[in-house]
């Protein structure tokens, strides 16, 4: 059995398209703040949609955000039914998505690993030639 069909592709690109309209323009909700759809995937069936999205305030205020969404999920499926051409329009479900920000920590974890590892080339020739290394 097929997980994800081509059309709950379609429909969750279209959903989250529709959606990022919405939450800049109608949801009025501070709670809700600045927040970035990634993705949104859709149920072979269409009547589920995971919608992840990434806060701008980071992991702190990611619960608050969840809270506010699934809060105004209601209202933003009945906007939803008015600009898409479904029989049935999924029910929302609002996942936080740190990848960006995990992402984002791997690689400075990788670039400090990286000037240590300069650093240490650095001195180990200083020593070996005899002169001193410069200072960091």
């Amino acid at each position: 059995m097929k997980r994800h069909t081509q059309r709950a592709q379609r429909v969750g690109d279209q959903i989250q398209r529709e959606l990022a309209g919405l939450l800049h323009d109608a949801v009025k909700d501070p709670r809700v703040g600045t927040v970035t759809l990634v993705g949104v995937d859709v149920s072979a069936d269409l009547s589920h949609a995971n919608v992840r999205f990434t806060h701008l305030a980071g992991r702190e205020r990611a619960d608050e955000a969840v809270a506010a969404l699934t809060r105004t999920a209601g209202f933003l499926r009945s906007e939803l039914a008015h600009r898409l051409d479904l029989y049935s329009v999924p029910q929302l479900h609002f996942v936080y998505d740190d990848t960006i920000e995990s992402g984002m920590r791997v690689s400075q974890l990788i670039d400090e690993a990286l000037a240590e590892d300069r650093k240490l080339e650095s001195n180990a020739t200083a020593r070996s030639t005899g002169s001193r290394a410069p200072e960091p």
